[in-house]
């Protein structure tokens, strides 16, 4: 298939944290909030003159200064965070809304504060103390923390709008961009699709990483390019599966799994499109606050939550997708010395595959996976075992 338009322009979207994209808001007066957790309602921080910004370090290599401040024995993705702020990486935020959910990001945030690493007089944070429950007194904790530890901050040192006319106009945006990747992620049920998974890794951290009001246009035009595009003669495609886990922005895992022929129909990770670009639904009789806080906190997959309703819920949320985009296994990914997801991975590698019947794998990876022979020979040995199985049970039939 003949390249998207717009596809390496993304992928320069990518290279850097501080963007074009970025730049362009800021030069036009917006205020960057920075955030790195599902917990973040990324929505709300598109009300009046902000803009949302998922933070990542693209490009990382050495890890030794965070390293000495942190140990090697946390994520990747937060020594990343940390080491590309010691780099100046991140003096274009004004404000960084961050949240307990784990304890390794929140040393991130200390740091950020003790050592000055944000070169902004400006610059400020707040930490939400995040539920563990979804109940009506969890609701009510979630949305006080909100209002008290970031939208009060915004609104007083940056003027930051957040009456309820700019909160609906912030989430008729997002819900604009989630559309489009609702459609987008239709066209991926198709036996032979006209996207490819390294195409909607790319489309779908750009949407995280840049501002919503700039990147919008890209990705309509983007969508529909797809719908005029034509698929490949021959359906190049060995296995289908559903890739669920931790936090993923390096696409290089997407284009392993496409250089084996293996088409990821779902992302299931955090900050993918499931549950990250599902519309927000409104209604008139509550204040927009407390619905989208709601709607955050009761769509979150995060596996922070360990009562056991969330625990099943999660399991049953990835056999939806296995059915609904007709995949043939699971791929659990996990950033190595993630405590959280190295618990879930573990377990449900063998429940999805033992007790549920398909097919599921479990992988540790880096933050940084280009270039990784291991990840490559795993995922090679998996496609082969879903062409055995469904070779098994076309001759059962």
């Amino acid at each position: 298939m003949k390249d998207l338009k717009h596809i390496h322009f993304f992928e320069q979207l990518l290279e850097s944290a501080n963007n074009e994209l970025i730049q362009q808001a800021k030069a036009e007066g917006k205020v960057a909030v920075g955030y790195s957790c599902y917990y973040i309602p990324e929505a709300l921080f598109n009300c009046g003159n902000a803009f949302s910004v998922r933070l990542s370090a693209p490009n990382t290599g050495s890890l030794d200064i965070s390293q000495y401040y942190m140990t090697s024995f946390i994520c990747g993705y937060t020594r990343a965070l940390f080491e590309r702020a010691f780099e100046g990486g991140y003096n274009f935020v004004d404000f960084y809304a961050s949240s307990d959910t784990c304890q390794q990001m929140v040393r991130v945030v200390e740091n950020l504060r003790d050592l000055k690493l944000i070169n902004d007089g400006n610059f400020d944070y707040g930490i939400i103390d995040a539920p563990m429950k979804v109940t009506p007194h969890g609701l009510k904790l979630y949305v006080d923390q909100i209002r008290t530890q970031f939208l009060k901050p915004l609104e007083e040192k940056h003027g930051i709008d957040f009456s309820e006319k700019s909160m609906r106009e912030a989430v008729k945006l997002h819900n604009e961009m989630c559309d489009i990747f609702d459609e987008m992620c239709e066209l991926r049920k198709a036996d032979n699709p006209v996207i490819t998974p390294r195409e909607f890794h790319i489309i779908s951290i750009a949407s995280y990483m840049c501002p919503t009001y700039l990147i919008l246009p890209y990705l309509k035009e983007t969508l529909k390019e797809l719908k005029k595009r034509k698929a490949d003669p021959v359906n190049k495609w060995r296995a289908r599966v559903v890739v669920v886990g931790s936090e993923l922005d390096d696409y290089a895992f997407s284009e392993i799994l496409e250089n084996n022929r293996c088409y990821v129909v779902a992302d299931r990770y955090c900050f993918g499109a499931f549950p990250g670009r599902q519309k927000i639904v409104l209604n008139d009789e509550e204040d927009v606050l407390t619905q989208i806080c709601r709607d955050y906190l009761e769509t979150n997959q995060c596996t922070r939550f360990m009562s056991a309703e969330k625990i099943t819920g999660r399991r049953e949320y990835v056999k939806h997708l296995v059915e609904e985009y007709k995949a043939d296994g699971i791929i659990y990914e996990q950033a190595k010395f993630c405590d959280f997801w190295g618990y879930e991975r573990m377990l449900n590698t063998q429940i999805m595959r033992e007790e549920y019947g398909i097919p599921t794998i479990g992988i540790d990876r880096e933050y940084v996976v280009r270039g990784s022979g291991q990840l490559a020979t795993r995922v090679q040995a998996f496609v082969e075992s879903l062409e055995i199985k469904k070779i098994q049970e076309g001759g059962n039939k």
